[in-house]
């Protein structure tokens, strides 16, 4: 888009938009609504419909609106008698063949077709003859049913799947009045991110399976809040009725989703109503667990520890988990553990992630700088399978904007055939291709013709290098992908951005859920003077992490273990080593939702709130701070994660005087650096989130409308946020109340919500904190990473092992996929992929049985050829139902070589 601006008018309003971008759109920022139903800001227009015809002078006809650049000094009127004729023949046209079905239609009460008759149509229709009939709902994909009589072929679905997600296996059949959309039987629409299409649709010929006949619009409660299925935190409006979660759609956040989410997102609600959830509280006695009340409960927990403290002292206590909660669960249970207990084994993730030195210490991208980087390099898991929307923007970069893309990789995956430059390396080798690579695009050649590829599709290209981290594989060390981080950061245009999986784990990490640091990116021994005088206490040593925790629960030195919402036996990649330490652990303690593998060793249960039943906020990859919303009462007597510690930690003696989650926000903003003026007034004015440290981001706020200019405040309500069309049904009656001819008024902005760029005086009215009861002592600093720390490349596989690769399906077997219906199906067998010549050495066939050897452990697997696992290599999925790749890694060892034997 042109940054040069040209004034147009539009029904004698005069309005100034860039050169260049068409004139739907540059109607609607402006406020000014065409009716529309083929065309959708978020992809590229065709004009298929017909219903944004426009009159323009000097133009000939009536141009669409949406196929139309802007010029300077265009004239435009949109209610002229002409236009209106045209409307109301287009709309004449549509209603030929659909049925008239509103009262049983799922679209009814938020259908664009609907409410566009009603504001532009005719009225009536002199059509009277037989409609066509169509064999109706047909299932094109798991969760998305198709009734092909109220489809009016606007493309936007077909559209989608071939644009946007890259899966076009929806598609136009037949011709003429038979033409209608639908799949192949051997390509049906099995698709990641199907659901979007239902939201997209202006009818009712999509609808999702999950919510057919759920519910009405209008009597649903919305709430905007942040999507926790993943770590990316896309921006969400999650509907209810009668107390039940029944919808999420997603809202247009432009530095995140823009709109869209994955179907594991849009549909994985269904889980917080899960029968099979806990409610009250539990404690064993003797060999049962019993309900008990909270009072009786927390008692228990406190007690047994308590005993282990007085014991064995604060080391014998150990916290694992706490990344799936909000930003103030993390921040209280990390001021329980560290300032209460005084134990700094805490760790969120589960020996999957990366040391937090490295996700806080780097210097950062954010998402949305992919659109213009010199290049993205992966150096991460598959993002199609972990961060499905992080796919779709990396996917936008590469295929439509041009940027290179540069794959790491150690094996093919979503985003490989759109890579500019591939090189493969063996797990355990990364560094030195990072090397390689920094190297060519330092001096401008190489003798690799993969570099040169890259060196020359960077070539030209100002911006900043953006890095995607993550772990590639859980069979292998953190620290090859640590030495390859540090790699690339030689570069100074070089920036990060962590890929890692878990909702809130960068929040987690942030405010103190990992050993050796305190909250707001500072490590223990920088911020230890600012928190004791804080929290009148802190550790005195660094502590362990989740392997460190296991290995010492299993020498016998961790007594008693808190379980904050973790099940280390399906996450931790070591199973047996999670088997001996759990078993080995005298007193556990679990804040969870649901009973697990590992937290049925549970002597204390206590039951918590979930997605869409609590308030807060969450901190996505990027280190954007975002709101959660609270739709639902909880069921039972479900608690807060931070008001269990609160309860737990009164029962030691300490008062956190915390009671309302604001007020931990609100200590938050005042206490942790990195979160320094990130208020709970902030959090709900700004549109888009806030990205921490907030100093470094203040040109980044924008604001929501503002109310009352004097107070600075603002309306929480965002108007149009949903989806183009589905706030238009709400407005139209005043448009033609207005107007007096049905014709096309002023509305609130439809795609990203409307905003204002914040004045300084505001930033700091929002962002002031009460400094009254600071520490006296100076604010800590933030942690830099040393990047100078090291790896060695593991050796290469012998010539009788394939080295293995473990990584994850976004359907596994986790709780949000196997307790919500709508997904509980689609998680995948675990099966052992190999190259073909590889199984060919091995000597069996696709389907047969071997058994997979390592060091660790050995378990039987079905094997099948795959061109894409290269060979002397080995794929297997991690954390899906039965025995997998966990039963075969050893944390302890740097690469993880297998051998198999054909049972065959």
């Amino acid at each position: 888009m042109s940054a040069e601006l040209v004034t147009l008018t539009i029904d004698g309003k005069e309005i100034t938009a860039p050169k260049g971008v068409m004139l739907i759109q540059a109607a609607q920022d402006a406020g000014i609504f065409i009716p529309r139903f083929c065309w959708h800001e978020r992809m590229k227009a065709v004009g298929m419909c017909r219903m944004c015809l426009v009159e323009i002078d000097g133009v000939r006809g009536l141009p669409p609106a949406c196929t139309t650049p802007v010029a300077d000094g265009m004239v435009v009127h949109l209610q002229k008698d002409n236009v209106q004729k045209a409307q109301d023949g287009v709309l004449e046209f549509l209603l030929i063949n659909h049925p008239l079905d509103c009262p049983v239609c799922d679209r009814g009460g938020e259908c664009p077709l609907q409410d566009q008759t009603l504001a532009f149509g005719p009225g009536e229709s002199r059509f009277v003859e037989e409609k066509r009939h169509f064999v109706k709902p047909i299932e094109i994909s798991p969760n998305v049913l198709l009734d092909r009589e109220r489809c009016i072929q606007c493309a936007r679905c077909t559209r989608f799947a071939d644009e946007i997600a890259g899966d076009p296996l929806i598609t136009f059949v037949d011709r003429g009045d038979r033409m209608e959309v639908n799949t192949f039987p051997e390509d049906p629409f099995i698709s990641y991110f199907s659901g979007n299409v239902v939201q997209i649709c202006p009818v009712g010929a999509l609808t999702a399976k999950p919510y057919r006949f759920r519910a009405r619009p209008w009597d649903l409660q919305t709430s905007e809040t942040t999507c926790q299925g993943c770590s990316v935190g896309c921006r969400g409006a999650v509907q209810s009725s009668s107390n039940r979660l029944v919808r999420l759609l997603g809202v247009d956040l432009d530095p995140v989703n823009q709109g869209w989410l994955c179907d594991k997102g849009r549909f994985g609600f269904e889980y917080v109503h899960a029968p099979e959830r806990i409610r009250e509280p539990l404690v064993r006695v003797d060999a049962d667990m019993v309900e008990q009340s909270w009072p009786l409960a927390l008692e228990a927990a406190s007690e047994g520890i308590r005993k282990a403290i007085d014991l064995h002292g604060p080391g014998a206590v150990a916290v694992i988990g706490g990344a799936h909660g909000s930003n103030e669960d993390a921040y209280v249970w990390a001021r329980f553990a560290k300032g209460v207990l005084r134990t700094d084994n805490v760790d969120a993730q589960l020996g999957d992630g990366l040391p937090p030195e490295v996700v806080n210490g780097l210097p950062e991208a954010a998402i949305s700088d992919c659109d213009t980087a010199a290049a993205i390099v992966l150096l991460a898991p598959d993002l199609k399978e972990e961060l499905p929307v992080l796919y779709l923007r990396v996917r936008r970069a590469a295929t439509d904007l041009g940027v290179p893309l540069i794959d790491l990789s150690s094996r093919e995956h979503g985003l490989t055939k759109h890579a500019t430059a591939t090189l493969r390396t063996i797990p355990g080798q990364q560094a030195a291709a990072a090397e390689k690579l920094l190297a060519g695009i330092t001096s401008g050649k190489s003798s690799d013709p993969q570099v040169r590829a890259a060196i020359d599709a960077m070539s030209g290209r100002d911006g900043e290098i953006v890095v995607i981290l993550g772990r590639p594989s859980m069979a292998e060390s953190q620290d090859h992908t640590v030495a390859a981080a540090a790699a690339l950061a030689a570069s100074p245009r070089t920036r990060f951005l962590s890929a890692l999986r878990r909702s809130n784990v960068r929040g987690a990490l942030d405010l103190g859920l990992s050993p050796g640091t305190l909250p707001g990116r500072v490590t223990l021994e920088a911020g230890r003077a600012w928190f004791d005088e804080a929290w009148g206490g802190t550790p005195e040593t660094a502590g362990l992490d989740t392997a460190g925790i296991l290995q010492a629960a299993k020498a016998g030195k961790i007594h008693a273990l808190v379980l904050l919402g973790a099940d280390p036996l399906a996450d931790f990649p070591d199973r047996k080593l999670a088997r001996e330490g759990l078993d080995a652990i005298s007193f556990v303690v679990a804040v969870d939702a649901f009973a697990n593998e590992s937290n049925r060793r549970a002597d204390v249960f206590l039951p918590v709130t979930l997605w869409g039943e609590k308030s807060g906020s969450t901190t996505n990859i990027e280190g954007r701070i975002q709101r959660l919303g609270r739709r639902v009462a909880p069921e039972g007597t479900a608690m807060d994660d931070w008001r269990i510690a609160v309860e737990l930690a009164f029962r030691f003696g300490v008062d956190l005087d915390l009671e309302t989650v604001d007020e931990v926000t609100d200590e938050i903003a005042r206490l942790a650096p990195a979160h320094r003026g990130v208020t709970s007034r902030l959090l709900v004015a700004a549109r888009d989130g806030v990205v921490v440290p907030v100093a470094e981001h203040r040109d980044a706020l924008v604001f929501t409308n503002a109310v009352t200019a004097s107070e600075f405040g603002w309306d929480p309500i965002r108007p149009g946020t949903v989806e183009d069309e589905s706030f238009v049904g709400a407005q139209l009656t005043n448009v033609v109340e207005a107007s007096g001819t049905g014709a096309a008024g002023v509305i609130p902005s439809g795609g990203q919500p409307s905003g204002e760029v914040p004045s300084s005086e505001e930033i700091e009215a929002f962002t002031a904190v009460d400094d009254s009861a600071a520490p006296a002592v100076p604010l800590p600093e933030l942690m830099v990473w040393d990047r100078s720390v090291t790896s060695a490349p593991a050796p290469p596989p012998d010539g009788y092992a394939l080295r293995l690769v473990a990584g994850r399906k976004l359907y596994d077997a986790g709780r949000v996929t196997m307790s919500s219906p709508a997904l509980a199906n689609l998680a995948p067998s675990d099966v052992l992929l190999v190259n073909p010549a590889d199984r060919d050495r091995i000597g069996v066939a696709d389907g047969g049985n071997v058994r997979v050897i390592s060091a660790r452990g050995a378990t039987v697997l079905a094997v099948r050829g795959d061109e894409h696992t290269p060979a002397g290599t080995a794929f297997m999925l991690f954390d899906q139902p039965g025995e997998g790749a966990a039963d075969v890694i050893d944390i302890n060892q740097s690469v993880m070589d297998l051998r198999l034997e054909s049972l065959s």
